[in-house]
Order: C-alpha cells, then sequence, then structure tokens
C-alpha cells in the first residue's frame, strides 16, 4: 500500500510540475518568434557566425524530430552550407528551453548548465567537422515541397497587438502540449513505477557510479529506443533517485532524445548513409561526454 501511495504521490507531483512547466516556457518561446520572420533564418545560419546561430536555433526552437526534417530540406535548398544544417539538426531534439527547464527544476542549475554546453558545443564540433570532411557530397536530391507534420500552420499574419500575440503563443504553446502530452504521461508513469516499486540494491547494482561501463551502455541503449526528452527525463530522475549513477541517467536521455530508429529513417531520406552514420557516432559522442562529465561534478 506504501508503494502504491509513493508512487501516486511521484506521479501527481512531476506531472503537473511539468505541465506548468511546458506550457509557460512554450508560450514564451513562441511569442518570442513571433517577432522573427522565418526569412531570417536562413540569412542568420549563412553569416560569419553560422554554426553558432544554427546552435542558438536549435536551442530556442520546440522542434519535435519531424518538424526538424521539412525546414533542413528548406535550409538545403536555400544554399546554407552543411555545417550549421547538421549543427541544427543534432541541438534540435536535445536542447530546447522546455528540456533545459525541465533538467533545471528537476536537477538543479548546475546540470542544467553542464547538459546544455555538452550538447550545444558538442554539435557545433560536429557541424564544423562535417563541413571540414565535404558532407554536402551524401546529401540526396530531393525536393523541399514538405511541411512540419506535428505542428499546426502558425499563423503568420499575427495580430500587431501585444495581446492578440500572446493569446496566439498560448494557443500554439497549448496545441504542442496535446502532442507532447502521451509522452509526458507515459514518462512519467513509468518513472513513478521505478521510484515506488523497482528496489535501489539493483539499480545500483547494474547502473550505479561505481560501474564504469554503464555511461557507454547506457548511451548505447538509448539510441535506438523512440524516446523523447519529455518522457526521458522523469524516468531518468526516478532512475537516479533510486541509485543510478547521474552520468548514465544523462547518457541515456542524450542517446534516446538525440537519434532513435524513427529519425534515422526520416534523416536518409535527406542524406545518405554515411551522414547518418556519423550523427549517430556524434550522438553517442555527446551521450559518453555529457554523462563522465555529469558524474565528474556530481558525487553520488
Amino acid at each position: 500500500m506504501n508503494n502504491l501511495l509513493d508512487t501516486l504521490g511521484y506521479f501527481g507531483f512531476i506531472f503537473l510540475e511539468l505541465v506548468m512547466l511546458f506550457l509557460s516556457i512554450s508560450t514564451v518561446i513562441s511569442l518570442i518568434l513571433q517577432y522573427i520572420p522565418k526569412e531570417r533564418f536562413s540569412k542568420y545560419l549563412s553569416g560569419r557566425g553560422g554554426y553558432f546561430m544554427a546552435a542558438v536555433l536549435g536551442s530556442v526552437t520546440p522542434f519535435c524530430a519531424c518538424s526538424t526534417i521539412p525546414l533542413t530540406l528548406g535550409l538545403l535548398t536555400a544554399g546554407v552550407a552543411i555545417g550549421p544544417i547538421l549543427t541544427f539538426v543534432l541541438v534540435s531534439p536535445l536542447l530546447n528551453p522546455i528540456i533545459v527547464g525541465m533538467v533545471w527544476t528537476l536537477m538543479g542549475w548546475k546540470a542544467s548548465l553542464i547538459y546544455f554546453s555538452v550538447c550545444f558545443f558538442t554539435a557545433i564540433f560536429g557541424g564544423w567537422l562535417m563541413n571540414g570532411l565535404h558532407a554536402e557530397r551524401y546529401v540526396r536530391k530531393l525536393s523541399s515541397n514538405s511541411t512540419p507534420c506535428c505542428s499546426d500552420e502558425k499563423n503568420d499574419s499575427a495580430p500587431m497587438n501585444f495581446t492578440g500575440k500572446l493569446k496566439i503563443a498560448f494557443i500554439s504553446a497549448y496545441n504542442d502540449f496535446q502532442g507532447v502530452l502521451i509522452y509526458l504521461i507515459i514518462g512519467t508513469a513509468i518513472g513513478a513505477t521505478i521510484y515506488g516499486y523497482i528496489p535501489q540494491e539493483w539499480i545500483v547494482s547494474l547502473a550505479g557510479k561505481d560501474n564504469i561501463f554503464a555511461i557507454p551502455v547506457a548511451a548505447v541503449v538509448g539510441i535506438p529506443l523512440y524516446i523523447r526528452a519529455e518522457s526521458a527525463i522523469p524516468i531518468g530522475l526516478a532512475l537516479a533517485q533510486k541509485g543510478m549513477s547521474l552520468g548514465a541517467v544523462i547518457a541515456l536521455i542524450i542517446g534516446g532524445a538525440g537519434m532513435a530508429i524513427p529519425e534515422m529513417s526520416m534523416l536518409l531520406s535527406i542524406f545518405k548513409v554515411r551522414i547518418v552514420a556519423a550523427m549517430v557516432f556524434l550522438i553517442f559522442l555527446t551521450a559518453v561526454i555529457g554523462g563522465y562529465m555529469f558524474n565528474c561534478f556530481f558525487n553520488q
């Protein structure tokens, strides 16, 4: 009975916290984006600071994987260099204000800063490296007339007054929330079940800090999974509270959110196998680096 009460209490508290966080941050970001014309994105990414701007764009836009694909096609058509494009593709699923806010709220500001820094700068390095290897040779010749599949067309003719823009921003945030609601429920439910029923000793024996292979194994396990960061974070929090090293938790989150089989399939429609394989390796490298950094900075 106590286990059930602990499970339900954990679910209710974490779920309500994540819902409030998602809606508030998503509304603010949607409001800000209404003041930035879409045509400026290509201009920003083509400048001298293209890699940095690509990472910033991926960090502030709460795009899902299937929204990233048509935007990637549009950037390719606009003539943006392959390096900044791949930086954007790497950053987009791992970093946005919602995910960073969740990490901050559930794990603390230091954890959020390390998570952001590792994903941000590794993506910049990955894009720069791919550009140096002339990865544009492996881009498929496809048209870019697709539209995002998991977000409604945004109203570009937004009212000029702030109240109207705020209303549109909240509607957009609510629509995005509906898209991730099932992932939040599933992730929080799994996390609550782990918190209430999985023995702590078992978690520690498999993925505790003393197991030096826990981080790369967690990264490898996470990559094939179809798991959004919104689901992975509450699961990871429960695992951490049960004794799993924070490094292994972060490796699982980065691996699962950064690249999964559905994302690989969609990317193969744009890029040849060599680029996708390189991106999978870069996500794995990011997960491992992030995991070991967390274990170094957080003594458990």
